[in-house]
């Protein structure tokens, strides 16, 4: 007999969009929902799921915070459609964020960079 089984993690972006102005960066941008959780599957089906977690990422910057669960289902089932940012606080770090430059288009994950490698632009 031959069984295939395995626990996994797994990240869902939820059907959600607000266009707010990021209180990381300034600037206008999307904020997306998603919900991480941990999955036992067997014969690659899912069969339980634990650990839930929801959190907000913007698409601007890549500020993340993690939501209260209860927030989270709601969103997740659909009756919430508008989030209440005053009440919600992003714990920007410096450390892990990517940069991008508005220029050129390049992307570094090397938080140390003041200018360009590409270009020579300010980033």
């Amino acid at each position: 007999m031959f069984l295939i089984f395995g626990i996994s993690q797994k990240e869902k972006r939820l059907v959600f969009d607000q266009l707010i102005v990021c209180k990381c960066c300034g600037k206008y941008g999307h904020a997306d929902v998603f919900m991480t959780y941990t999955y036992f599957m067997f014969f690659f089906i899912p069969l339980f799921k634990w650990n839930k977690r929801y959190y907000i990422r913007m698409r601007c910057c890549g500020a993340t915070t993690e939501i209260d669960k209860e927030l989270g289902k709601a969103i997740e089932q659909g009756t919430v459609t508008e989030i209440n940012f005053d009440k919600i606080h992003f714990a920007h770090q410096q450390e892990n964020q990517i940069k991008h430059c508005n220029y050129c288009s390049f992307t570094s994950t090397e938080a140390d960079y003041e200018y360009c490698p590409k270009c020579g632009k300010k980033l």
